[in-house]
């Protein structure tokens, strides 16, 4: 993990959104905006597929997409 004020999670993308957005819903249920990091070089998602997410302690309504555990 980057940041000391960031968790990591995983969830599935549930919604693919314009602009490499994508909906992403966690195990618990909770559904939030993710966006792919420039530095994670992944390819376009689809729905039904498994990332890791990296998420602010402060804001859970977003999340930045560090990886896909297909790759993992």
């Amino acid at each position: 993990m980057a940041r000391a004020d960031a968790c990591a999670v995983e969830g599935v993308v549930v919604k693919v959104l314009p602009k490499m957005l994508y909906r992403v819903e966690l195990a618990n249920g909770h559904r939030l905006l993710a966006y792919g990091a420039a530095k994670a070089g992944l390819a376009p998602l689809a729905v039904g597929d498994k990332v890791k997410l990296e998420m602010s302690l402060y804001d859970l309504s977003e999340g930045r997409i560090i990886g896909d555990t297909k790759n993992s």
